[in-house]
């Protein structure tokens, strides 16, 4: 495995790769990395001849009173599990790569990224689609992969490359639990052990929602409401938003749609803020 932290490199990597016939599979992350992010290497190693992963801190996704300064960090062992998991080339650009002193571009989704993690997050979606569409072309390759866990990241992503022409493809790999249901996340270090606890209710909410579902309930306004009473009863959580959604436009529905509707939550435990959400 090698690392790479210039333009150049990763440029010179993805012409030659091409040139040889060989499909390049892109997993772009943040770093600290969980088994999450390993089942992404994973998956892109079963359908690539060249893996790259990308470990980048991207600061215009954060929010003026969000966690960039304190997101975990941990280079070292990042390194380490990406090499187990089969990835062949780390990148690792440092901030005035990605965003010179004079960067002034950036990449606004309109439709997708406005509802739920937009409401309340205004500038987030505007940072990961900024960033994603830089690492493609500078990476170049022929898919990506992400996980279903960021499911509204993953929608405006597949609306940009559509949208834009961007000519990789998009793969969706299935949220990763712990055992005892917890979604995996970077978040989840910030969390004692009575906060988890607590924050299992999340994952306990969906599933009862899917069980109801399962049982023939389709009334979008019914599951909401009581996934919201189920989350009530945690004195540690405060609920962001619940709704039912497409899960291509993120936009709400009024009936369950088998196949094609998405339970989306956030909520605080205390001061982590969690999300996490379930197809039906």
């Amino acid at each position: 495995m090698q690392t790479h932290d210039s333009l150049s490199a990763m440029v010179q990597l993805a012409a030659e790769t091409r040139a040889a016939g060989k499909t390049i599979g892109f997993v772009p992350t943040m770093g600290a990395l969980h088994e999450g992010h390993l089942d992404l290497v994973r998956l892109a190693a079963k359908k690539a001849d060249v893996v790259v992963v990308s470990i980048f801190v991207n600061p215009t996704q954060f929010g003026p009173n969000e966690d960039f300064d304190r997101y975990p960090r941990d280079l070292e062992g990042d390194l380490a599990k990406c090499e187990t998991a089969g990835a062949h080339h780390i990148f690792l650009p440092g901030r005035g790569l990605i965003y010179p002193h004079d960067y002034s571009t950036y990449v606004t989704e309109e439709s997708v990224a406005k509802p739920l993690e937009g409401e309340s997050r205004p500038q987030f979606f505007r940072g990961v689609a900024t960033v994603v569409l830089k690492l493609f072309n500078i990476i170049q390759p022929h898919f990506a992969v992400f996980g279903q866990k960021d499911a509204q990241q993953l929608a405006v992503i597949r609306k940009m490359v559509a949208d834009l022409h961007v000519p990789v493809e998009i793969v969706a790999a299935p949220t990763a639990r712990d055992p005892d249901g917890l979604a995996m996340s970077s978040r989840n270090a910030y969390l004692t052990s009575s906060q988890r606890e607590a924050a299992l209710v999340i994952s306990r909410t969906l599933r009862q929602i899917e069980s109801m579902v399962a049982k023939g309930e389709r009334r979008a306004e019914r599951l909401v409401a009581e996934a919201t009473h189920i989350l009530a009863d945690e004195r540690r959580l405060r609920v962001i938003y619940v709704s039912i959604v497409d899960p291509a436009t993120m936009q709400k529905q009024i009936t369950v749609e088998p196949g094609n509707s998405l339970m989306a939550i956030a909520a605080w435990v205390d001061q982590t803020r969690l999300i996490d959400n379930i197809l039906f």
